[in-house]
């Protein structure tokens, strides 16, 4: 009996020293728990339920008129219902709101992947939370004639528990309104290493956040509110509208998996501040292609490093996607901003409407040498040693 007892207090501690760290478990990069909206509610799918009233999502906690809604099903005016991917997505009313609590490490970086779409032609947001991080994503300007784009942000964990909210500051008068979010994922941001050639951090976008491998849209990265916190670490994204992280598996990138795609002309700038010495003489170098998605040509970029600003326009040899482009300058202080934005506004040629533009990649900044004053006097230098060691051996 004794033995028995004794067993039973081992079994229970053990069960809550796992379920202690069960609890604990970090997120993993990829989908959240139900991220897709797919797990069946206990009540049945609203299709199914049996009994009136909101369905419980599992593993969010719902504020207001929040809906699981399927593809297909219409609204108000006729307009049917576009479901990102899967079957079921939610859609938030007035000013309502979905929550989860995840488990991070405090003080890492985090990238939040989301996928939506707007069921009015009024102007339609999203705000996305993890406090006391706060964006508002605009979902007026459709990228794709599908009627959804995944986007990304970021924030930075203050702590071991975070609440990643989603919330529709909007209120419309017609209450069939509101954003559609679905496939909710995230991952853990990588610190690059410092390259030691080169002075631009992540010049080759390789490290940036989750990308669903079956999705060909890429990921929109909209405005950056917080400077020390990006989706791309390294860059910046400075204007009103969003630029383009691409991947090789179903576009063409000039270096490496990743890149950036320019889809928003003058008002979709990257930047970055990187260091340099005043008074020296800089190279900067990148990619410059095609994503070979259709992009109707003349594809250009406008580049600005330091005190230099020129545009270049993609203008491959043979059968090659992307060229190299180079810009010299001359910095003027510690840190200088590079920056790239598309100089035109480009459309798909197979429907005229989806958003493209030129693509970057593999950004170098390196010193570029001696100035002109300096290569006369290394030349006096060699002159003067030759001449003296010719007249040594006469």
């Amino acid at each position: 009996m004794t033995e028995s007892s004794s067993r039973n207090k081992w079994v229970l501690l053990l069960t809550l020293t796992f379920a202690h760290f069960s609890s604990i478990s970090l997120a993993q990069d990829g989908l959240v728990a139900n991220g897709d909206f797919e797990t069946r509610p206990l009540n049945g799918f609203p299709s199914e339920a049996v009994t009136d009233g909101p369905v419980e999502i599992p593993s969010w906690r719902s504020i207001g008129t929040v809906e699981l809604v399927a593809s297909g099903e219409s609204v108000g005016g006729g307009m049917v219902l576009i479901v990102p991917r899967g079957t079921h997505a939610v859609r938030l009313g007035n000013d309502a709101e979905i929550s989860q609590e995840l488990t991070v490490e405090k003080g890492s970086s985090y990238a939040v992947t989301f996928s939506a779409a707007r069921t009015c032609a009024q102007m339609e947001s999203l705000n996305v939370s993890v406090p006391p991080a706060s964006q508002t994503v605009d979902l007026q300007t459709l990228y794709n004639v599908q009627g959804w784009d995944p986007y990304s942000i970021s924030f930075a964990a203050a702590e071991e528990k975070v609440r990643l909210n989603f919330k529709n500051p909007g209120m419309e008068d017609d209450p069939e309104c509101g954003p559609i979010i679905d496939d909710i994922a995230i991952k853990k941001l990588q610190v690059p290493d410092k390259p030691k050639d080169n002075a631009v951090d992540n010049g080759g976008f390789e490290f940036g956040p989750w990308m669903f491998q079956n999705v060909s849209l890429g990921v929109l990265l909209p405005t950056n509110l917080d400077e020390e916190t990006s989706p791309v670490p390294g860059w910046m994204v400075e204007s009103t509208r969003a630029v383009r992280y691409i991947d090789s598996n179903h576009y063409a990138v000039p270096e490496g998996k990743r890149a950036v795609e320019l889809v928003s002309g003058k008002e979709g700038i990257i930047s970055q501040m990187v260091k340099t010495k005043p008074e020296k003489q800089y190279s900067l170098s990148f990619s410059l292609g095609h994503a070979r998605d259709k992009c109707k040509e003349p594809l250009a970029v406008m580049t600005f490093a330091g005190d230099q600003a020129r545009s270049f326009h993609y203008t491959p040899e043979s059968n090659s996607t992307f060229q190299v482009a180079i810009v010299n300058f001359t910095a003027r202080a510690e840190s200088t901003r590079i920056a790239f934005y598309s100089v035109y506004y480009n459309t798909r040629t197979d429907d005229m409407s989806s958003l493209c533009g030129p693509v970057v990649d593999d950004v170098r900044v390196w010193f570029s040498g001696c100035s002109r004053n300096q290569v006369v006097r290394v030349w006096l230098g060699i002159g003067f040693i030759f001449w003296a060691y010719f007249l040594v051996l006469g």
